[in-house]
């Protein structure tokens, strides 16, 4: 969803880097996949094609945060609730 961010934290050799990752547009998302020693972050379309890809080897990551956008709840959304019949 729009705003949803991943933050990574890189050991750059003494130094720390980090980096952010986010849906910038409505219908895009963020996926992180990790294995064989690289964890990718890839902005996602809605149809599954990959927008921009950072990549970086596992073993100098020290932390990857999610930022989720709060989701709007049920009664925000317009979803009417229906209404209890009294006897």
């Amino acid at each position: 969803m729009k705003g949803d961010r991943v933050e990574i934290v890189i050991d750059a050799g003494g130094a720390v880097r980090t980096y952010e990752v986010e849906a910038t547009r409505a219908g895009r998302r963020v996926e992180t996949t990790h294995g064989r020693g690289v964890v990718e972050v890839t902005e996602v379309t809605r149809g599954g094609s990959a927008v921009r890809t950072a990549r970086f080897m596992a073993a100098r990551v020290l932390a990857l945060v999610e930022h989720p956008v709060p989701r709007p709840e049920a009664s925000e959304q317009g979803v009417v609730t229906p209404l209890r019949q009294h006897a």
